[in-house]
């Protein structure tokens, strides 16, 4: 790809807004060496595909030369960013941010040239940070103007708790550019406030204010805000075979944004995905993204395989050669009790419901009732939903 796509698919390609468009467009081509900053704060431990999209992002402007720097934000992970939350966030332990810390750069490198990039943790300096300079950085900035951001403002007017802690994140992530000398900083839209903070603690500090590049939102399965509390995600760790059928269940409503997404399609193939959506079956399409997705992130010889395994399980109703197992000795128990030992589900309450709505099965028969009493037989495969299954051996 030629410098001027690859600056033209940086500029256009999945972007909500860019502050300064025209300025930014100017630097690219002018061939200076830019500092590109991500902060991503590890609230849990996978990175899912609507973060990843950001990563790739980073990969063009890798490309192009310039230089990737990464803020790993251990430190403002335990305040947590409010930008799009309707409550407050339980703040995370030290401990807990570092779990999800572990595998963070390999699961990046999957994308990026690690070797290359400048990884930084904001600890560095916000856990060194003096109350008497954080309180002069907050002299700049007002209550009301933290309060009016437009989630604070729904809050503020439903009478539910806004903390401290999330009025003082913006300055922190604000911060973080200035110890960097962030050139350009890419985020959600939703984080626009935020970026915005970080162009004037610039100022302050006599730096040259930060282009903004915010991102398109990618929704999560169900058409909600990707989460994995809502079990709407993908994540690029997912198994090549989970990670298919999950593409599978994608609301339909969101094939395209997926394609240009996340399967990175180009224009010519993107008009073609669009008219086909118009004439064809959604199912098909679907295929076709999944088996892109998974390709990127886990090879060819593994979509094809995951298609093909999914063909086998969910259009001809076989089950899988390979399935955990689960060794139970009674000869008998209630659905209940044994739809909950099988270790599918997080609780009782979760399997009554998944057997009165007819999502549970025992050898491809329905349980009928979850006070049906079961014998227990070696070999018998318990089927929950789509795609969980576990074998009973004695």
């Amino acid at each position: 790809m030629k410098k001027e796509e690859i600056i033209k698919n940086i500029l256009e390609r999945g972007v909500e807004d860019i502050i300064d468009k025209k300025e930014l467009e100017k630097k690219l081509k002018s061939g200076e060496k830019l500092r590109i900053k991500l902060g991503v704060d590890p609230t849990g431990p996978k990175i899912h595909l609507g973060r990843a999209s950001q990563f790739w992002k980073l990969q063009s402007f890798q490309k192009l030369g310039h230089q990737v720097v990464l803020i790993i934000g251990d430190f403002t992970a335990r305040i947590g960013d409010a930008s799009d939350k309707q409550a407050m966030r339980t703040p995370l332990t030290e401990e807990e941010v570092k779990k999800n810390m572990e595998g963070y750069i390999d699961q990046i490198g999957k994308i990026l040239d690690m070797d290359k990039v400048e990884v930084r943790h904001n600890s560095e300096w916000l856990g060194k940070m003096k109350v008497e300079d954080f309180l002069s950085l907050g002299m700049n900035f007002t209550a009301q103007q933290m309060i009016r951001r437009r989630n604070f403002k729904e809050r503020w007017d439903e009478d539910k708790p806004i903390g401290i802690h999330e009025l003082a994140y913006p300055l922190l992530q604000g911060y973080d550019s200035v110890m960097v000398e962030a050139d350009v900083e890419i985020g959600g839209f939703d984080q626009l406030f935020n970026l915005k903070t970080g162009r004037k603690i610039q100022k302050i500090f006599n730096q040259e204010p930060q282009q903004i590049m915010t991102s398109q939102m990618l929704y999560g399965l169900d058409g909600r805000k990707m989460s994995t509390s809502w079990g709407n995600v993908v994540t690029i760790v997912d198994e090549p075979a989970d990670m298919y059928g999950k593409i599978m269940s994608l609301n339909d409503d969101l094939i395209f944004d997926y394609f240009k997404l996340c399967a990175f399609y180009p224009e010519k193939e993107l008009k073609r995905v669009k008219k086909e959506l118009e004439e064809k079956n959604p199912k098909e399409l679907k295929k076709e993204l999944a088996r892109a997705i998974v390709q990127i992130y886990h090879g060819e010889k593994e979509a094809q395989e995951a298609e093909k395994r999914f063909e086998n399980i969910f259009e001809k109703g076989d089950i899988p050669e390979e399935i955990p197992e689960k060794k139970i000795e009674k000869k008998e128990m209630g659905a209940l009790n044994l739809v909950y030992a099988t270790g599918l589900v997080k609780s009782k309450s979760q399997a009554k419901r998944l057997i009165k709505q007819g999502a549970v099965s025992i050898d491809k028969k329905k349980i009928e009732s979850w006070k049906k009493d079961i014998e227990i037989e070696d070999g018998m495969v318990i089927k929950i939903g789509k795609r969980r299954f576990m074998r009973i051996v004695k």
